[in-house]
């Protein structure tokens, strides 16, 4: 990617970052070679963003076999695929200060240890159990979620587009094979509990793989960054838009990663069929991702990046809604186009502020408080497609949202582009002005 380095906000690398670990001793007299560093973290990118969606998009082609098996009602079918949602505000917004007592590295391993267990625990065939084991897991990938902008601007900080879209594709690339071999592995092993436990493997490699990266930087810290608060942010302008947008792109894409299939096999598809249209969302937004990251390394292009995702996933709710099933793979192309506005808005949090610790503070603000936001759309949807019988309803709700989000979007690429140059001022005028 061009430009990145002159991109990046001006302020000093943190204490304890890549660059001082890769560079000071680890111990009294044992440097750690840089490429080891540098290898430790890439790895720790591309394991952590495998697993980030992999846990929802594998649960959700699941939900009609585990209604069935289980014997829960609406109101417990509404509250799983909610439960992320929720998890990912009220564990994100204690991130920042997990972060500032463990260190950053050793939250993110805190987080896949919770991720691993909390997959394991769904295996046995209770409702309890498997509602249990989503809380944990789910708190666990809230963690993930708010350190990763700071994990990639404290080890990548001269190459943030590159690395926001490593861990951005490989994010699709968990979520599109999840939701595609979600209903194959649960008939192979005989129940869709044991098929939503399979996903704790993936989970138990990245936590392995992570720790001596965990250890290595525990090893390395040096003072911690004060603190910063991400509430007082808020009240701000850019605060409040960063929220808005991060709240309203969150519920459009965790209603339609939680209940796409669902609305299909109730038109009529085949549960494998409609498992594999989420995949292909999935699928779709990977060079999607890559693509708008591109535009969005060369600053006049990131208003147009914003608006064509924007665009797409007005198109791609709205044929949801009007198509017949047997067109369903329109508007998966559509959605998954639409996907692409997350990478950007996390590109734009993991460039702004003047340190780690303020961009973890906005993270950890958009992503709290727009997780929030957010499960009135999986839970609220749910709940009034139970009562409703259809879809129709919900899906007008989710239009009108994805034109909120378009504007929204539009105000939002405001930051990032270059401001137009000030003329200078002629030396006559200011001779004369000085007389």
């Amino acid at each position: 990617m061009t430009s990145e380095a002159t991109q990046q906000p001006p302020g000093p690398t943190a204490s304890g970052s890549a660059a001082t670990i890769a560079a000071e001793p680890t111990s009294g007299t044992t440097r750690r070679p840089r490429w080891l560093t540098g290898l430790l973290a890439i790895t720790a990118v591309v394991l952590v963003g495998l697993n980030l969606r992999a846990a929802i998009a594998s649960a959700a082609p699941l939900f009609h076999d585990l209604e069935v098996m289980l014997g829960y009602g609406t109101l417990v079918a509404a509250l799983l695929p909610t439960i992320p949602v929720l998890c990912f505000a009220f564990a994100g917004a204690g991130t920042a200060w997990l972060v500032k007592r463990t260190g950053l590295e050793w939250a993110l391993a805190l987080a896949l240890t919770m991720l691993t267990l909390g997959l394991a625990v769904r295996a046995f065939e209770s409702t309890w159990l498997v509602l249990a084991g989503t809380v944990l897991g789910m708190s666990g990938l809230a963690v993930c979620n708010v350190t990763m902008p700071a994990f990639i601007r404290e080890y990548h900080r001269h190459r943030t587009a590159s690395m926001t879209a490593t861990y951005s594709v490989t994010m699709s690339v968990g979520a599109t094979t999840a939701a595609a071999l979600s209903v194959p592995i649960a008939e192979r092993l005989g129940s869709p509990t044991l098929g939503l436990a399979a996903w704790a493997v993936p989970a138990v490699l990245a936590l392995v793989l992570f720790l001596p990266l965990a250890f290595a930087g525990r090893r390395g810290a040096g003072p911690a960054q004060p603190h910063v608060s991400p509430w007082p942010m808020l009240a701000t302008r850019k605060g409040l838009l960063f929220t808005s947008l991060f709240s309203v792109q969150a519920l459009l894409v965790y209603t339609l990663l939680s209940w796409m299939p669902h609305m299909l096999i109730s038109r009529g598809l085949d549960a494998a069929t409609a498992g594999f249209m989420l995949g292909l969302v999935q699928a779709v937004s990977i060079p999607t991702v890559l693509l708008m990251l591109w535009m969005a390394s060369k600053p006049r292009l990131l208003r147009s990046a914003f608006l064509i995702t924007c665009t797409c996933s007005v198109a791609g709710f709205t044929t949801l809604l009007v198509l017949p099933v047997e067109y369903s793979v329109v508007p998966a192309i559509l959605t998954g186009l639409g996907l692409g506005l997350f990478p950007l808005l996390m590109l734009m949090i993991s460039r702004s502020g003047e340190s780690a610790s303020e961009t973890t503070a906005l993270s950890t603000l958009a992503q709290s408080v727009g997780y929030f936001i957010a499960a009135a759309g999986p839970f609220g949807l749910g709940l009034l497609q139970g009562a409703l019988g259809s879809w129709t309803i919900p899906l007008i709700i989710l239009v009108t949202l994805t034109l909120v989000q378009f504007v929204l979007g539009y105000r939002i690429s405001n930051y990032g582009r270059p401001r137009p140059a000030t003329a200078p001022i002629p030396l006559v005028a200011v001779v004369e002005e000085s007389k």
